[in-house]
Parts: C-alpha cells; structure tokens; sequence
C-alpha cells in the first residue's frame, strides 16, 4: 500500500538542503544556526540532519499501522480487488456496449438493487470509459477516493492525485438515480473546465451534462440543472437557490423544484465550508437615502488620530472611540449626539474609521475602472459581483473618492454551511482538511479519510525560518529565490497579497532576474493558465497570491497542452484579428526569459504556416473584423475538437476538404502535432529539473491556519516527484500584529544570538512557540465560525419554514393555495377572539366591543355592511344562548340573533374544509384552557367561518374566471410573506448585533438571540396572515381600484 509521507527523503534531490539544526544544549547561553542574507545561497549542511532516523521511520509506520484511518483505507481495498478483477472483461466490450451499462444499471436500480450493488460494476466502467475518452486510467487510489466520496465523506488527496479525476466515479454512481448530482467548484473556469473534461466520459456514458456560469439566462440554468451531472461554482449554486425562492411564478424557477438537493461533490470543500463560511451569501435592494453622509464621513476619519481618538482591536476588526473622538467628530459634524435617531452619525463614522484601518488597496481591494473590487484573501482572485454589507464597501468607496454605490438592503440571505445542509448527502475533496477534521464532524458529520498516495510522497520540508523584521525576511527570499533560479531549479512564491507579491517582483526586477507575478491584477489574472503551466519549466520563479482553487497542477518540465495551446495561439491569433486583446498585457515578453525554447519539428512547422494561411484567408474573405475574443474561442473548439477527433481522422477530413478551407481542422491538427513535439521537450525537461531537486516552494508569511500553508506546500513534490519546501516569517507579520500576540521574547532571543537583525534563526523552540500562535489564531476563528453557525441555525430553521411555504404556494395546485388562504383566515379570526377573551372568566367580563370592532375594522365595506347595528350586547346575549348547548353543524355553524354567513360553504370540498377546521380548534392545545373553552371555539369557529364565507361570497360575485382568481391570490401571498420576510432579515441582523451588549449584564447572547429571534419571527408569520387578509378582502371589495397591489414596489 503506497501512503503518504511514509518515505524517507532523498537529500541528494536538493542542491542546497538546509536542514533543521539542533539550537540549544544544556549551557545557559542557545546557540542557533544564523544565515546571511548577504550570501547568494545558503551553505550546505550534511545529509544526515535533513533525513528522519530509522527510529522515527518506525515509530511512524507503527503509527500508520494503529491510525483509524488506514483501517478504513484497508477496508476499501475490497472494493478495488472488485474494480479490477471486473476490467477485463470491459475492456472486450466494444463502445456501444460499454454505453448500453447505464441502462442496465438503471433497470436493476428500478427492480430494487441499491448503489451498493452496483458500485464495484459502475466504477469499473467509469475507469474504462476514462480510459477510452481521455486515456486516463483511474489509479487504485482513485478507486478508493472514489468510494469515499460516494460514502458522504471527505477524500483527502494531496495536490496532483486526480480528484478531479477520481469526482467521476462517485458522481456517475449517483447520478443514476436520476435525481441530479451538482460538482461544485470554486469558481468559474474549473466549473468549465471540469464540464468539457470529465463531462466527456460522461457523456460517452449516456448521461447529460450540464453546465452553471455567471451571466446564463434562466432557460439556461433550468436546462443546465435538470442534467444527470451538473458543474456548477458555490456562489452560483447559492444565489440560483435563494433567486428561486424570491420567483413569483413557478415558470421562473431554475433548480429542480420540490426536490431540488440531492448529491453533491464540493471540489476545495474546505475553503468553501470553511473559509468561505464566515462570508454568508446576499440578496440586497437599494437605498440611495444616504450615500450624501459617506464622504463627510471619511473627512471626518481622516482627522482622528489612533490612540487619542480611537482604540484599534485588529483580532476581532473592531473599533473603539474614546471620549475625545465622539467630542471631535461631534465638533467637526455640527451634531450634539452622534447616535441622534434623527441625524445618525456613528454608524458612518465608525464604517469610515474600519475603511481607514481595516481595508487597504492592494490587500483587501483593488481599484479597476473607478470602482472598487474585493480581492478574494483565500484564492487570490478579484469578485466582481461581491461587495460588503453594512455600508463597509461605500465606506470604502468615499476613502478612495470614487462614486459611491446604493446602500444595500437584504432581501434574502444564507451561508454555505445552511446551503449544503440542505443536501441529504454531502461528500468533499480537498488536499488540507484533516487538520479540521472535528470541525467538520461537528457541523456536517463528515469524516476526513486521508486517501494513499499512488506513489511515495518524497518532499523534504525544511524548517521555518524567523526573522526579527519584515526587511531582513524579503531580503532573504530575494536571496533564496536567485540561488535557486542560478541552480535552473524552478521556483514557486507564495504572498498572502497584491502589495507583497509586487513588492518581492520589484526586488527581484533589481536583481534582473525573470520571473512571472500571478495576483488579483487583471493583466496577471488573465494570463493564469499560462503561468502555472509555466511554473514548472527549469529557471521559472512564479510569485503567486494563494494557491487555493488555482485548479492547474505544477508540472516538472512544463504542462505540454497549455504550452502547445500558447504556440498555436501565438501563430494564428495575429492573423485572425487585428484587435488588440481586451486587457493590459505588460510584462508578457518578461516572463518568458531565462526559459529554453521548444524546438518544433518540420511537420508542425509546415501545419502551423498552413492554419496560418487558412486564417488569413478567412479573415480577409469574412465581411465583418474578429474580435479578439471570438478569435481566442474559435481556436480552443477547434482545440478541443482536435483532441476529441484524433489525429488520424482531422488529416482524413482535411484531404477531403483541402479546397474548402477547413480551418477549425487545420488549427486542430497543428495543435496535436505541436503537442507531441511539447510533450517531448517538457519530458526530458522535467527529467532534468528532477535531478535538481524539483519545485521549491517558498513561504513568506504564515497564514491563519495550517491547512492554507500546507496547500502551498503540495505544490511541491506532486505524484512522487521531488521537491522542497521553506517558510520564511518575520516577527512583524501581519499574523501577529493582528492577534496583538506576543513576540517580544523572540526578539529578545535573536539579539541574544545577533546584533543583526536582519538574520535568519532557525530554532526548533521559535518555531514550535509560532506555530502554537498559529494554532490559537486557528482556534478564534473555530469559534468565530461556530458561534456564526450557532446563530445562523436560529435564522435557517426560520428561512426552511418560510422557503417551504412559498414552495407550496409557487407549486401547488388552485386548491391547496385556496386551502392555505383559508388557514390564513381562520388564524386571524383566532387571533382576535383569544386576545380579547378568557375562557376561565364568563362572557360578560370579555372585552366584546373591541373584538366586534376589530373584525369589522379587517374586512372594511365587506364585513361593516352584515354587522351593521349589532352591538357588544347582541353578541354577548348569542353566547349565553350557546353556553351548555348539545350538538353544533359544522358546515353551517352561526350564532343565534347574530347574522348569517353567507352560504359559500357549497361542494363536498369546501364543507371538508369547514369541519377540518372545526376539528383543528376542538384539538388546539396552544390556546389557554378554562370552563368557557367550548363557547370560545364556537366564537372562533363563527368568526372563521363568517370571514372565509364573506370572502368566497365576494369573488363569486367578482364573476371573474378561476385562473385570474388564483393568480390575485398567489400574487398577494407572495408579495406580503416576501415583504415581511425581507424587513424580518434586517430585525435579524440588528438583534445579532445588539444581543452581544448583554453579554456585559451576565445574559448569553445567543439565547437572548434564540428568545428574541422565535419572537420577532411569530410576530412576522402573524403580521403576514393579517396583512395577506386584509389585502384580499380590501382588493375584493373593490377589483377595479385595487391594481395598486401589482404596481406597488417592494
């Protein structure tokens, strides 16, 4: 069984090992290894220090052995002997039968056989039909990763295993059910990716496929989801979810209502459950009342001073303001009290005082075409579409004078965590989970299984290097950076930020050494595929923002079909379009320096120069001028069509053709002959950065948890190559500055070995106390996460009741949207009968007036025009006629002397549904008890019934047609329960925000949040009843002056 990191490291694959070194000994003064930075590499230490001793090796095998983790490994090795011993006899099967399985596996699923009686045959075909589609085989590692994902579980797989690869097993299994299976990714472009890649064997399979991106109209979507298979991103999958449950017609939903959750693969599950979980997803209106305030309000932050106006806590980015700083901007805005409701200050200024401290360009944004944009801390990426709530992002937007956007207001909300929930089974991948493997049980119980590598992990991690000051770390990097780069080792930088990146790029500019920079920019970001395919080549030093979701692995040597993609598009783009691409492409001649040049063979020289001429002749002969963008697209189907076709049958077609200009063939036979020339160049190029030790991965910071680190790490050392880590971090890194740690003792340590501040210790002793910070900073934001779990769990239970009822109202049929009115009603009449009576006390003593107002007040003309001249005594006199009475009639219930509802209760339906309801009201044990029960439910059943009556009495008379009826009706329950939810998010929002003040008076917040969230939310469901009545009543009294109902915004 190959596992992971069971190998001992080869020190010879590293030019300059530089090993951990023992620092202190038994005298009282530590003696530690000191580099300079001054020296162009690091001296070589021997090898004995840099390979585990034969004692370790053991105790980690005894440690493998007992874990429980390599028993449940074990375990699946059954089903791989399964998988294997089947392959034979597939590989005999020609492709048509091979196809015809799904729908064997179907009949057999339909005759009552589970998954699990078909999965050992399912993952035997899907490995063929990989096999035979994209000439992957599935590794017995895949197998297993495979099952795991299937069970609902984390597969844990080290970058450059095949999860995406390994995905198809699982999702084709689920996928015939019918029921749908969504591949969430994590943006974009691996969604695409991932549906032309793995969707081909699925397709070849016979399942459809289907495909989520931003911008897709809804026949799109609705297509996409419907699919056996769909591929999809987290953002996208959110925001289709909650858009559906804002629809007011059912022919606008998307997703596959009522069941729309089935199985889902999250590809980086543990940045989108994790990371991404802090960060829940919005649906905002505008409010434009005060954009005027932002401006004055980042005026006035830049005249307070920290520590006299304002006191700064970076852990949790909150601010404080003194006594002096209220006085100041008091002062400055004219104002006597910042918190006045009629002229509210405080929230703006504390907004522009966060913008100020908090968010910086470069780090946390970026300024593109007069807006500002979020850059992604975890990937690295610009969002676009993403933007602060809480007037943060206008706040900002005032800092950096530009033009300050509407306010947002919440519509609909909801994190990933009560997204995914949603799934009945939920499976993940990822390459860095098992360090958060209990918080995964506890919120989604989901176990982590670390699946084997297919080949011995051999990457020797050196240890962390510390620096006293950020100076003496860069230099250092720059340092480590041209020592690799003279040695033609390839060389990957991770920066947690646009600012660093660029920094660490101007220094290496001074040096005159070549390198590529991949950060948020647009004129980086849009060169990403190239870069990372790239990364590999001897002599490339890349300096990279988080790797996280890049989806491209590092290939040793170059990745052959991105480098042969840039070839042709170099070769035949200039003569398809003159227009210049749409981004800024500076730096592109930089990046290719230093790098050896592909030698292209005679005959894709020769096809290169004939698409060439192909495209010319196109471009002059086509009526209007390629834009850049159709140019660019054309050439990847005509790609992707010539890696489907083969090479054999594109030379056929073109001499068949040879007088039509076949130019999508042209471009994708030259493609795969320039491939095969790549393929040779980047193999015996990788074979010789192998002998120089491979990849080496440099880090300048730590990040806040040990899982983002080791996702650098795996950079290195992909699928049994060789590779080397080095983190190098300074005492005034952010990390520490923001968890106000304490790292005054590690100074005082170094200036106790150097006067040099500038120096690089390596001390096991520093090294174990950082990391222990890490840990701590891990633990914060566990609890951050959990207590916004804890919270969210009060609001989800709420949005799962309000979310199933509009689903009903969108898709139910005329009878249960009538039937649910119905219940609106009833709950009405309740409501005022019980607030104004006790059935422990006897009817003279009831407040009947305001009862007999407060009915007739609901209905308007509708109800005034029957109860006219009745009066409280009438009322009172009916009940002591009923008091002890025998036997009631249901279906046609009134009281004596009091007046008579009108007789709509016709139809065996509607008189079902009065005595139902008369059933529900004996039944009713939330209402109060006493020796008057039973003459307050026959006031509660007088009143119902009196009020649904008038109601099917006055839209009868409307004489309109049922489906016009039906639709006022869906439309009012729509727009009231949408109007309230929507004003019932923002209470939500300010009770969290307001119940963590009680903490200070011993109460806890989130069960004062429990208390007064079930009481807001009462209130809302009882507010939309009402308001749902009232309107109905109100639009029926009067069809031809009630439009305003659809015309009114919400």
């Amino acid at each position: 069984m190959a596992a992971a990191s069971l190998s001992s490291p080869s020190t010879s694959l590293l030019s300059t090992p530089i090993p951990p070194t023992r620092f202190f000994s038994r005298n009282p003064k530590p003696t530690a290894r000191v580099l300079n930075p001054k020296t162009k590499k690091p001296p070589p230490l021997s090898c004995a220090t840099a390979s585990p001793t034969a004692a370790a090796s053991k105790a980690g095998s005894w440690r493998e052995l007992c874990s429980l983790n390599s028993w449940v490994v074990r375990d699946y090795r059954r089903l791989v002997d399964s998988v294997g011993a089947l392959e034979p006899a597939l590989r005999r099967l020609s492709d048509e039968q091979l196809k015809a399985k799904t729908t064997e596996f179907r009949a057999r699923l339909a005759l009552g056989e589970t998954l699990a009686d078909v999965q050992a045959e399912a993952f035997a075909v899907v490995r063929e039909a990989a096999r035979r589609t994209l000439g992957m085989r599935h590794f017995d590692v895949q197998i297993i990763g495979g099952a795991v994902l299937h069970d609902g579980c984390i597969a844990e797989m080290k970058t450059g295993e095949g999860k995406t690869l390994m995905s198809t097993l699982a999702a084709y299994l689920n996928a015939l059910t019918g029921e749908g299976v969504h591949v969430v990714t994590v943006n974009d472009y691996l969604a695409h990716r991932d549906a032309e890649w793995m969707g081909r064997v699925h397709r070849f399979l016979g399942l459809t496929v289907g495909l989520i991106q931003a911008g897709m109209k809804s026949d799109e979507r609705r297509a996409s989801y419907r699919c056996d298979i769909t591929y999809t991103n987290n953002s996208e999958l959110g925001f289709d979810y909650l858009r559906d449950n804002l629809s007011r017609n059912k022919e606008q939903l998307v997703m596959r209502w009522p069941r729309p959750f089935h199985f889902a693969i999250v590809d980086e599950v543990d940045s989108v459950l994790i990371d991404e979980g802090r960060n829940p997803l919005l649906i905002s209106g505008e409010d434009n009342r005060d954009a005027a305030r932002y401006p004055v309000a980042a005026k006035v932050a830049e005249l307070l001073m920290e520590g006299v106006h304002y006191t700064v806590e970076l852990k949790g980015n909150n601010i404080d303001l003194t006594e002096d700083g209220v006085a100041h901007a008091e002062i400055i805005l004219g104002t006597d009290d910042l918190w006045d409701e009629n002229d509210p200050w405080a929230r703006f200024v504390m907004n522009a005082l966060k913008a100020k401290v908090f968010y910086r360009r470069d780090v946390q944004y970026i300024v593109r075409n007069g807006k500002a944009i979020i850059i992604n801390e975890l990937t690295g990426r610009v969002e676009p579409k993403r933007r602060w709530s809480d007037g943060i992002h206008q706040a900002v937007e005032a800092k950096e004078g530009l033009k300050i956007q509407a306010d947002s207001v919440i519509v609909a909300q909801i994190t990933y965590q009560s997204l995914f929930k949603l799934y009945p089974k939920l499976s993940g991948m990822t390459g860095t989970a098992k360090t958060e493997e209990k918080e995964f049980l506890k919120m989604f119980k989901m176990p982590v299984i670390e699946v084997p590598t297919n080949l011995p992990n051999i990457r020797v991690d050196l240890p962390i290097q510390a620096f006293a000051t950020a100076r003496g770390k860069w230099q250092y990097v720059r340092a480590e950076v041209e020592s690799m780069f003279q040695l033609g080792r390839p060389v990957l930088v991770g920066t947690t930020s646009v600012e660093s990146s660029e920094y660490l790029s101007d220094l290496l500019k001074a040096r005159n050494i070549p390198h590529n920079v991949l950060n948020a920019r647009p004129k980086y970001a849009a060169r990403e595929a190239e870069i990372i395919a790239q990364a590999g080549r001897k002599h490339a030093i890349t300096i990279s923002t988080n790797m996280a979701g890049r989806g491209t692995d590092i290939i040793l040597g170059g990745n052959p079909k991105m480098l042969a993609k840039e070839i042709v598009e170099d070769n035949i783009l200039p003569f398809l379009t003159h227009e210049p691409p749409d981004i800024d492409m500076e730096g592109e001649s930089l990046s290719h320096k230093g790098l050896s040049k592909i030698k292209l063979g005679p005959s894709s020289l020769g096809l290169l120069a004939k698409a060439a001429i192909m495209a010319k002749y196109v471009h002059k002969s086509g009526r209007n001028e390629w834009s850049f963008g159709k140019a660019k697209s054309t050439i990847a189907e005509s790609i992707e069509m010539g890696q489907t076709i083969g090479m054999e049958k594109l030379q056929e077609h073109l001499a068949e053709e040879s007088e039509m200009y076949p130019l999508c063939d042209a471009i994708g036979l030259a493609y795969l002959s320039v491939l095969r020339d790549c393929e040779i160049h980047c193999s015996a190029e990788g074979a010789e950065v192998k002998t120089l030790g491979g990849l080496h991965v440099v880090g300048t910071s730590l990040h806040e948890s040990r899982r983002i680190d080791n996702q650098l790490r795996g950079r290195a050392g992909r699928q049994g190559d060789p590779g080397s880590t080095q983190f190098m971090v300074s005492l005034q890194d952010e990390i520490f500055q923001k968890f106000n740690l304490d790292t005054e003792w590690a100074v005082r340590l170094i200036s106790r070995i150097t006067n040099d501040e500038d120096i690089a210790i390596e001390s096991n002793v520093v090294v174990k106390q950082l990391l222990g910070l890490q840990i701590n900073a891990e633990k914060y934001y566990f609890g951050v996460r959990k207590s916004l779990v804890e919270f969210d769990e009060v609001l989800e239970v709420q949005r799962e009741h309000v979310y199933n009822l509009r689903q009903v109202i969108l898709s139910g049929d005329s009878e249960s949207c009538s039937e649910q009115i119905f219940q609106y009603m009833q709950a009405v009449a309740d409501e005022i009968v019980l607030v104004n009576i006790d059935p422990q006390k006897p009817p003279k003593t009831w407040n009947l007036a305001k009862l007999l107002d407060e009915f007739v007040g609901l209905g308007g003309k509708l109800l005034g025009e029957s109860f006219k001249g009745i009066q409280d005594e009438n009322l009172q006199s009916a009940l002591e006629q009923m008091h002890g009475c025998g036997l009631v009639k249901a279906d046609s219930f009134a009281l004596p002397n009091m007046p008579v509802p009108p007789n709509s209760f016709r139809g065996i339906r509607k008189k079902t549904s009065s005595v139902m309801r008369w059933i529900a009201i004996c039944v009713d044990d939330t209402s109060k008890k006493g020796r008057y029960t039973n003459t307050v439910n026959l006031l509660r059943k007088y009143f119902g019934d009196f009020l649904i009556a008038t109601y099917l009495n006055a839209v009868q008379e409307s004489r309109y047609d049922d489906a016009y009826i039906r639709g006022i009706e869906r439309e009012v329950l729509l727009k009231t329960l949408d109007t309230l939810w929507k004003d019932h998010l923002v209470n939500m929002n300010k009770l969290s925000s307001a119940v963590n003040v009680r903490s200070f008076g011993h109460r806890n917040p989130l069960e004062e949040y429990k208390i007064d969230g079930c009481r807001f939310f009462i209130s809302m469901l009882s507010a939309t009843r009402r308001l749902t009545v009232e309107s109905l009543l109100h639009y029926w009294s009067s069809p031809m002056e009630s439009d305003e109902i659809f015309n009114t915004e919400d």
